[in-house]
């Protein structure tokens, strides 16, 4: 299928870049007015945990409540200080910051549990995007809500949703609907077990990859399943974002043709596989042929499987056929 490619925009190209080198020009308390405004009049129970959404690459993205939430709570607990720092900063916001990652979330998360209890409210931030989202976020709120505290989502930006949105996957055999992967293991064979399990699933894929590891799954891609269509979604809302839909084995050339392709975040969507024309068989003879083809070459399983069922050799020669462009060895 040909490379469908969306160019970075005049929209994306003076888009401030988060997390640490972004700038705003506009007056801080602007936005914290209009927020004010927006959402002041809603309800905002104390004892809350907030879970609120940040931009992925530019802080147009961020939302009038997400600013507002930040400014009233007591406490904003963050996977980075640092970055978390710079994003209130610019938004003119001073609220105490509490370390909440990956490695101390647990610890971290009884001193949250204890400002809860005390009546505060508190937010809780990853370095981008949707918390609990292939980042942080998740332990805590289990256990916020394990005892007794109410937890409120302030939705925004999301990159994997983002990517979806731009893939014009229409779906295909197993009903539509997609499954978030994220970051396949790094190497070995849990990463290997990881891929093939994402590669027969009918569904829609979103995944996630780094600079140095995005050539290798691209040319792995490529290898179990040429056909399919894959969008490669780079630096999503930065000022060189990227946006290219084109079969999986055209995407290890387009990466290769351009060393800035290999630069940046990636998130890819590989789309659902298309349904396998069923020619009127019986779920049965379908079963069967399935079966044989596991472990025998196609015209031997075909021969097999009519000799078994009785079907036209030629409806399950196509069925055959259908399969094997679906199903990586």
């Amino acid at each position: 299928m040909p490379a469908r490619e969306i160019a970075p925009s005049e929209a994306t190209t003076t888009a401030p870049a988060l997390p640490l080198t972004f700038s705003v020009t506009t007056d801080s308390s602007l936005i914290r007015r209009a927020a004010l405004e927006a959402t002041g009049h809603q309800r905002h129970a104390p004892g809350t945990l907030y879970v609120v959404a940040t931009p992925i690459g530019n802080l147009a993205d961020i939302s009038l409540r997400a600013v507002h939430v930040l400014g009233l709570v007591q406490a904003v607990a963050c996977e980075d200080t640092r970055v978390a720092a710079t994003l209130l900063r610019h938004l003119g916001l001073q609220s105490p910051l509490l370390a909440l990652h990956a490695h101390n979330e647990h610890e971290a998360a009884t001193r949250v549990l204890a400002r809860l209890a005390a009546g505060e409210s508190v937010a809780y931030i990853s370095d981008a995007g949707t918390p609990a989202v292939s980042d942080p976020g998740a332990a805590l709120v289990a256990l916020a809500a394990a005892a007794g505290h109410t937890v409120v989502p302030v939705p925004g930006a999301s990159s994997a949703l983002a990517a979806l949105s731009v893939a014009g996957d229409i779906g295909g055999k197993g009903g539509g609907g997609f499954h978030f992967v994220g970051f396949l293991p790094a190497k070995g064979s849990e990463r290997q077990t990881a891929l093939a399990a994402t590669l027969t699933s009918p569904v829609t894929q979103l995944l996630f990859e780094a600079p140095h590891r995005i050539a290798a799954l691209a040319a792995d891609l490529a290898a179990a399943a040429p056909t399919r269509p894959v969008t490669l979604c780079r630096e999503l809302t930065k000022q060189f974002e990227t946006v290219v839909t084109q079969t999986a084995a055209a995407l290890p050339a387009w990466l290769a043709a351009d060393d800035n392709r290999l630069r940046g975040e990636f998130v890819l969507v590989l789309h659902a596989r298309a349904a396998i024309p069923e020619a009127g068989l019986p779920a049965a003879t379908l079963r069967t042929l399935t079966v044989l083809l596991r472990d025998l070459p196609l015209k031997q399983a075909v021969a097999l499987a009519a000799e078994i069922t009785g079907a036209p050799r030629n409806a399950l020669y196509q069925q055959a056929l259908a399969e094997r462009r679906e199903t990586p060895d």
